[in-house]
């Protein structure tokens, strides 16, 4: 199967908090970097509170000659600290933003002054005209808050409509919801690229915690299988792999226009993926 060089392949980073995590970040970067991706997004912790952390972490790639995308959360935020994160994001050339609502701290009721990722993105087009391509996030299984598909589906519409350039979704092991939420949005008049986030599996018990956490389901067959392994990292892996390829590469040949991966800052398993894909 050939790369394509107009497809999107994106790997995503958290910034680390301690020095031995920033020396392992940059080691594992330079290994994602040969693979040839667009760009690494970075994410960003609840409320901001990784905010200098992640602009650390978005200024080592560009230094290193790769294209960063930090991503950018409404919730917390007031204008004014908005408009100051995207000053010094346009200062240091990153023309590449993922807009999101983004997590309440625990504890905390101040949502500040924006409430919904939609209303971020078109702040962010009034502040900075044309200069950042916005990427916003989608849910092929529907967000965990939204009332029904519907209303998601008309919110990922309203984010778009916004100004946002392209999206990437939530991770999913079931390819329909994916092709499923493609064929909806073509139904609405969507049609920028809806790139399908991708997560390898490391570990059984991390893959649970997130995914209860953001609403992604493990299918039943995943999850037997994965709980039948115990602690058996290696048959984990090696059925991770085997799941997620297949996964990703159904979704290549079915038309996605790209894959982004969220990596947990390690190389080996999307490398793996990657190979195995002929990429």
């Amino acid at each position: 199967m050939s790369g394509g060089s107009d497809r999107i392949f994106s790997f995503e980073f958290f910034p680390p908090a301690t020095p031995e995590g920033a020396a392992k970040l940059s080691a594992t970067r330079a290994q994602l970097a040969q693979l040839g991706p667009k760009f690494f997004s970075v994410t960003y912790g609840a409320g901001g509170s990784t905010r200098d952390r992640t602009l650390a972490a978005v200024l080592d790639i560009q230094a290193s000659g790769q294209r960063a995308a930090p991503h950018v959360s409404c919730i917390g935020s007031t204008r004014d600290t908005v408009r100051a994160t995207l000053a010094t994001y346009r200062e240091h050339g990153i023309g590449h933003l993922v807009a999101l609502r983004g997590d309440l701290p625990s504890g905390s009721a101040d949502v500040g002054e924006f409430r919904y990722a939609n209303e971020l993105v078109a702040f962010i087009r009034e502040t900075t005209g044309d200069w950042f391509h916005i990427d916003v996030a989608c849910y092929p299984e529907y967000h965990p808050q939204a009332r029904s598909p519907r209303d998601d589906m008309v919110n990922f519409k309203r984010k778009l409509d916004a100004g946002a350039n392209s999206a990437i979704t939530q991770y999913f092991f079931n390819a329909d919801s994916y092709y499923h939420f493609v064929d909806e949005a073509a139904a609405l008049g969507i049609d920028v690229p809806i790139v399908p986030g991708v997560m390898p599996i490391a570990s059984f018990t991390k893959l649970a915690r997130f995914s209860d956490a953001c609403g992604a389901e493990i299918p039943r067959w995943i999850r037997n299988k994965l709980e039948s392994f115990g602690d058996d990292s290696a048959a984990i892996r090696a059925f991770g792999l085997d799941v997620v390829t297949d996964l990703c590469d159904g979704l290549l040949s079915h038309g996605a226009p790209g894959l982004h991966f969220y990596t947990l800052n390690q190389a080996s398993l999307t490398t793996i993926i990657w190979q195995r894909l002929g990429l």
